[in-house]
């Protein structure tokens, strides 16, 4: 009788332990694969050190692969000890940056303007603390705030983000124009690759 109780114990036992040995297998194997995913989200990218323009950090800048008709090789404009930076890869590809020290409420002051603005609509696409990307729209004629001058509807995407690098903000953002939808995504997805060196 006694064996036969302690035989149920030790089965139960082993069960228990099968479990949790399983459970963390399966964990682990949760973990890589999400790893796996977030290092396959960049496949299309190309990792680049900015330190020699005088921003300790790297990023990820879109590859020949990423199908945006740009070359492979980016073009960084920086005089040595300014406070502002150019990315292009590309015609389409263009990232601009800037030093605004310790300042840390770009993006409240950013969606502020955006706010004021009398002849675009705006439109968030992600709105987060750091990062938006929005859609502008011109406002057309027969719209309440639209210019009596305008005909022609326009829409542009931009984004707009702050990060601070070793205790310093910068501001990155696109083209004052604007670009294509996807080709501010790819912008985006830079930006938020940006890791302190």
């Amino acid at each position: 009788m006694f064996r036969k109780i302690l035989n149920k114990i030790s089965f139960i036992f082993y069960v228990i332990l099968y479990l949790i040995f399983n459970s963390c297998n399966n964990d682990q194997s949760t973990q890589i694969s999400e790893n796996e995913n977030i290092a396959n989200d960049y496949y299309q990218f190309q990792e680049l050190s900015l330190e020699d323009y005088d921003i300790p950090a790297f990023i990820s800048l879109p590859d020949e692969t990423a199908n945006i008709g740009a070359s492979t090789k980016p073009i960084i404009s920086h005089i040595k000890g300014d406070i502002k930076w150019s990315i292009q890869i590309g015609a389409n590809f263009e990232l601009l940056i800037e030093d605004y020290g310790y300042i840390d409420d770009l993006i409240e002051v950013k969606k502020q303007e955006l706010s004021e603005q009398t002849f675009f609509q705006v439109n968030y696409l992600i709105d987060e603390p750091d990062l938006i990307l929005y859609e502008r729209t011109l406002l057309v004629k027969g719209i309440d705030k639209a210019s009596p001058n305008v005909g022609v509807e326009h829409k542009s995407y931009h984004i707009y983000a702050s990060k601070v690098i070793n205790g310093i903000t910068y501001e990155f953002r696109s083209r004052q124009d604007g670009n294509e939808k996807i080709i501010v995504e790819l912008i985006a997805k830079s930006v938020k690759s940006i890791n302190s060196i």
